[in-house]
This record gives structure tokens, C-alpha cells and sequence, in this order.
């Protein structure tokens, strides 16, 4: 039966369940199911109950001496509350008090509180039962979760302190070094070439099975179907590129955290190149425009594949450098680089130099729409690459500004974004945009005088003559000060 079922000793954790079983031991069945299951009234809710709240809709019971009688209840469950509160944390349904610090300390802040306690294991070893002792340490941001946490200390012992935010990063991890920070673009710069030779290898690989245009003719485009091809606009759409190359390039080499951003440019390229491997292998589009010269190479040998990635791989694909290829169009790698050189520019840079942010943003529009005035892409292409391109910066970027706190509460981010973990963990998150130079020259300021007198001496005095050296040196207020030694 359920009347039967023992209640918890504290009535704090009873659950709409319990207190209906309380309210039937009480003689109060009849409100039982009124109180405990309609209003869901759970034991926290039990101990904050009034005689307003019993008097008032939506109870409204109506007998004074119910009301009462249910009052004294909960007196007598309120004082059985604090008696188990006020004892030590020795069984799991006992929930410790909090202090007054601890309490204040969690409420309107985000720094978190430290708890360590001790935890007692029961295993089984060779059939014999043994307890192990482990010392454990959570980081808690709320009174229930602090609560529930002190409640798994086996022996009463177990200590609070109030940790900052910087504290729980060093708690998940070690503040990155310079020789670290190096350490993770070198890796981010091999990871980006490994990622853009194996886009070449693709590029070659879906070049050779290109749709042929008298069986497969260029898809219904809308925009494509109503913009006239011009054949100067891709070399325009590639120089455009090199000039937004040459502004952040230039931003880079003067931002003070110039190897932090350049790690991130990298990995964000990288991650990016690699997906469009998988959306150029998977499925093969027809050739855009009529204009472009594609047949497919069936027979081309492993070396002469390999031979032509590397050209590819070495001209960074740019068909100013001679790189012609077919059946690599979804999505557009040009769009891709184009755009996150823009949005670096526009994140690395201060928000006010809104004339840079304009001119960076208008070539960016321009070199998309020249890409599709050239007939090289479909419009599906252009627009995936853009947004692909701008939600991979936008995600990452969330990540690494708040990856401390991310990952302090939530393991599971190491797995899901592994990358993002390794290239962000012990680094600052949010860079200042400040500049300098990448290295410190330094003038020496010294003034040596070399004019000195020579005392007239006699010939017999010749020999053992002295010479006397005069050193000036510059003191703090500019004056000169002399100091003469003497050496045989």
C-alpha cells in the first residue's frame, strides 16, 4: 500500500507523493489528492505553506480546525527540518545548511564555489567486500547543486571556498606559454596545407569524372540564366582576393596577438577545406556554363593525379597562376577564402575603423557577384560557401571566447569538438585589438667623449707616465658627470 511506504527524514525531500502520504497519517485524506497531486505540492512547498494559502483560493478549505491541524503538522515537520540540517552530512538524504558567505557568494555572481569532499567507494575485490576513500572536487554555480554536493561527503568533511572565474580556467586547464602558442600554429599551418593538399587531390580526382555536357547540360540556375557571362570577371574576382589578402595580412603582422588569430585563421581554413572534400566527392555537378572547356580523364595514371594536385596545391588554385579545373563546385572554394579573410578583418580590428569594415564588406560582395558573372559556379554554390564559411567562423569563435567556461561544465565538448578544444584550451578567449611591432628595436643611448688632456712631463719622468682616461656618463636629469681612472 502506499500509506505503508516510509517517508524520507527530511520532509524537504519529499516529493507530491510523500506529502500525500503525510496528509492521510495526519487524519487529512480528503485533502490529500488536493493538495499533493492536483497542486503539486512537494515537501519544500509543504514547509512554506500559510494559513492564507490553506484559507485562499485555489485550496480553499473551508474548516477551521483543518487548517489548524495542518499547520501544526508542518510546525513539527519545519522543526525536524532544521534538527536533520543542523547535523553533520553522514547519510546521502541528509542536506547540509548553507552559510550566510556561501549563500551570498552564489546569488547575482558569476564566480562559482570549490567543494571538496570525501567520497567511499564499495568494491568488490576476490569476493571480499572493500571501501576506498576518494578525495573529490566539483565546482558548483548554484545553492541546489552546492547542497546535493555536500550531501555525498561520506565522513562530514568537506570544505567550501569561493573560486573566480580565472580560477576555474586554470582548473580546467593550464594557461597557454609562448613556446605553447607557437607551438599550435605550426601545427595549425600543417593541419591547413594537409587540408587544402587534400582538396587538390579531390579537385583532380572529381575533374576526371566531370559530367559530360552534351548528356549532362548546366542546371537551371536563376541567376546564372539572367547575368550575361563576362570572361575578365573570375581574374577580377581573384585580384580583389589578393588585395583583402594583402590588408589582413598586413593587420596580422602588426596585431600584438598576431600568433593567437593566425592559429585561428588556419584551423578555421583547414576545418573548412576539409568539408568541402566530402560535398565535391559525394556528388558530381554538371559544368555551369558552356563556356568552360571540361571532359572527363578516365585513364590518368596515380603519379599524373598526384603531379597535378601538387600544381594545384603550390598555385593556391588560382587560375591566375595557370590552375584550370573542372567539377569542383560545391561549394565555392574562392567564396569561402574571400569571406573569412573579411570577417577576420572586420573581428580583428577596431569597431571603429568603420571605413576599413565598408571597404573590406563591398569587396566581398563584388568578388561573389564577379563569381557568378564568370559562369564558375552555381549560385547554390556561392551561397553555401558563404554561409558555411561565416557560421564556421561565428561557431568558432563563440567557442573560443568562452571555451574556459564551456568546458568546465560541460565535459562532453572535448568529444564534440576536439579541434576547437586543443587549438583553444589555455589561451585568453577575446584579444584586445592592439598593435605593435613584431619585433622590439631598441637605440642605445650612450655618449662617449674621447677628448682628454695630456699634462706636459718631463723626460725623466717619461717612462712611468700615466695616462688618464676620461668616461662622461649621463645621469638622470641629462648632466654630466666626469669620472677620470687611472691606469699604468
Amino acid at each position: 500500500m502506499l500509506d505503508a511506504k516510509p517517508l524520507p527524514a527530511d520532509p524537504s525531500d519529499w516529493r507530491c507523493e510523500d506529502v500525500a502520504v503525510w496528509l492521510r497519517k495526519i487524519g487529512m485524506a480528503k485533502y490529500a489528492d488536493l493538495i499533493a497531486i492536483k497542486h503539486k505540492v512537494d515537501g519544500k512547498c509543504l514547509l512554506a505553506l500559510t494559513d492564507t494559502d490553506l484559507k485562499d483560493p485555489p485550496v480553499s478549505i473551508n474548516c477551521l480546525g483543518d487548517i489548524k491541524k495542518i499547520l501544526f503538522g508542518i510546525e513539527k515537520l519545519s522543526q525536524k527540518s532544521v534538527e536533520i540540517s543542523s547535523s553533520p552530512v553522514s547519510r546521502p538524504h541528509h542536506r547540509p545548511s548553507l552559510s550566510n558567505g556561501h549563500t551570498h557568494a552564489l546569488k547575482g555572481s558569476k564566480d562559482g564555489l570549490l567543494v571538496e569532499y570525501n567520497e567511499q567507494n564499495h568494491l568488490s575485490i576476490s569476493g571480499e567486500d572493500v571501501v576506498t576513500t576518494t578525495r573529490r572536487a566539483e565546482i558548483v554555480q548554484d545553492e541546489e547543486t552546492l547542497l546535493d554536493t555536500l550531501a555525498k561527503s561520506s565522513d562530514g568533511t568537506s570544505t567550501v571556498q569561493l573560486i573566480s572565474r580565472e580560477e576555474i580556467i586554470r582548473q580546467v586547464e593550464r594557461p597557454d606559454t609562448y613556446f605553447k602558442s607557437v607551438a599550435k600554429l605550426l601545427i595549425a599551418f600543417a593541419y591547413s596545407s594537409l587540408s587544402f593538399l587534400a582538396t587538390s587531390f579531390v579537385m583532380v580526382l572529381v575533374h576526371d569524372r566531370v559530367p559530360d555536357t552534351k548528356t549532362y547540360p548546366p542546371l537551371p540556375d536563376i541567376v546564372l540564366d539572367n547575368v550575361p557571362h563576362i570572361p575578365w570577371a573570375f581574374d577580377m574576382c581573384e585580384t580583389i582576393g589578393l588585395v583583402l589578402a594583402v590588408v589582413w595580412f598586413t593587420v596580422l603582422f602588426f596585431h600584438k596577438e598576431r600568433v593567437i588569430i593566425a592559429r585561428r585563421m588556419f584551423s578555421l581554413l583547414g576545418t573548412v577545406f576539409l568539408l568541402r572534400c566530402f560535398t565535391m566527392l559525394i556528388t558530381s555537378l554538371s559544368v555551369p556554363g558552356i563556356h568552360l572547356q571540361c571532359e572527363a580523364r578516365p585513364n590518368t595514371t596515380m603519379q599524373e593525379k598526384l603531379h597535378k594536385a601538387f600544381h594545384i596545391w603550390s598555385n593556391l588554385g588560382m587560375s591566375l597562376h595557370g590552375v584550370r579545373s573542372c567539377g569542383d563546385y560545391m561549394f565555392s572554394g574562392h567564396t569561402t577564402v574571400i569571406t573569412i579573410i573579411s570577417h577576420f578583418i572586420t573581428e580583428y580590428t577596431p569597431a571603429d575603423w568603420t571605413g576599413l569594415h565598408t571597404f573590406t564588406w563591398v569587396l566581398n560582395c563584388f568578388a561573389i557577384f564577379l563569381i557568378l558573372a564568370a559562369h564558375e559556379h552555381y549560385s547554390i554554390d556561392v551561397f553555401i560557401a558563404f554561409y558555411i564559411s561565416s557560421r564556421m567562423f561565428l561557431y568558432y569563435h563563440a567557442y573560443a571566447y568562452n571555451h574556459a567556461g564551456i568546458t568546465a561544465t560541460d565535459y562532453r565538448m572535448r568529444t564534440w569538438f576536439p579541434l576547437g578544444w586543443f587549438f583553444e584550451y589555455g589561451s585568453q578567449g577575446k584579444v584586445e585589438n592592439e598593435f605593435s611591432l613584431p619585433i622590439n628595436i631598441r637605440i642605445p643611448r650612450r655618449i662617449f667623449f674621447a677628448k682628454t688632456e695630456e699634462p706636459k712631463l718631463s723626460p725623466k719622468s717619461e717612462p712611468s707616465r700615466k695616462k688618464s682616461v676620461v668616461s662622461v656618463k649621463q645621469n638622470g636629469n641629462g648632466n654630466c658627470k666626469h669620472h677620470s681612472k687611472k691606469h699604468n
